[in-house]
């Protein structure tokens, strides 16, 4: 059984006073299921006030949205997994589309972060998804294989337990234009028929596969139908706290997959 998992991931908005606040109104609003987990990932500014908003019963759980692979040292600018613990983070997004275009990031380096993120109980949510260019020369497949490649080989059995991989094709991200649930769901079987070669059909079948990019109230209904997608990260429509409500709302109503 795969519980559905609504991430927000809030890029470079809110300040720690509006995070907080956002928080504060949402919590109230957010029903406890076994069947659905929440996390937001505010800036790294935002951290400690959203923690502190967020108190020791609200079922959303704090999620970062980078980090560095070292513990510590001379990486000005930078921020650590164990800083990461201590601000109660239990998720960490790696590898987004964002940060490879824009800042460069490869598949050697999302390893290294990633299994940083492991040796200090951060559930690692690695991203990876196509170009445009890449999916009209028919390259989806090829794409998806060597990213999870990259960034996962040599994983042991049990680290991977505690991976979620997100699919979030570039072309959708930030645009408006939604894969379709059918490119949605063709991705996701590529996605779990790599874990099934890589280590076996149990991690394909128990590891949670996200689906990401101009995700909306509109369409996350329509996405969660397929048992291949366990739930969605968030990009825009999770700034605002109705939206992000409706989304969590619409989740719940369908539960976990098989």
């Amino acid at each position: 059984m795969r519980t559905i998992l609504i991430v927000g991931n809030w890029k470079m908005n809110k300040t720690a006073s509006e995070a907080a606040a956002f928080v504060r109104e949402v919590t109230p609003r957010l029903s406890v299921s076994p069947a659905v987990d929440y996390v937001v990932a505010p800036p790294f500014t935002a951290l400690e006030s959203v923690r502190a908003a967020l108190g020791s019963s609200s079922p959303l759980q704090l999620g970062a949205q980078n980090m560095f692979w070292e513990d510590r040292g001379a990486y000005t600018g930078e921020i650590s997994a164990p800083m990461l613990k201590e601000l109660g983070c239990r998720y960490v997004i790696l590898g987004h589309s964002e940060r490879r275009a824009l800042f460069g990031e490869q598949n050697d380096g999302i390893q290294k972060k990633l299994r940083a993120a492991l040796a200090h109980d951060l559930k690692p949510i690695l991203c990876i998804g196509e170009s445009f260019a890449q999916r009209e020369d028919g390259k989806t497949e090829e794409v998806l294989q060597q990213q999870l490649h990259g960034a996962l080989a040599g994983l042991s059995l049990h680290s991977v337990t505690a991976l979620t991989v997100a699919y979030e094709p570039v072309w959708a991200i930030g645009t408006g234009k939604a894969a379709t649930t059918d490119q949605a769901v063709a991705a996701h079987r590529t996605i779990r028929a790599f874990l099934a070669k890589m280590w076996s059909a149990n991690v394909a079948d128990t590891t949670r596969i996200l689906y990401g990019g101009s995700v909306t109230p509109q369409n996350i209904g329509a996405l969660l139908q397929s048992d291949q997608i366990d739930g969605a990260l968030i990009g825009g429509a999770c700034l605002q706290a109705d939206s992000f409500v409706t989304i969590t709302t619409i989740a719940q109503s369908i539960g976990a997959r098989p």
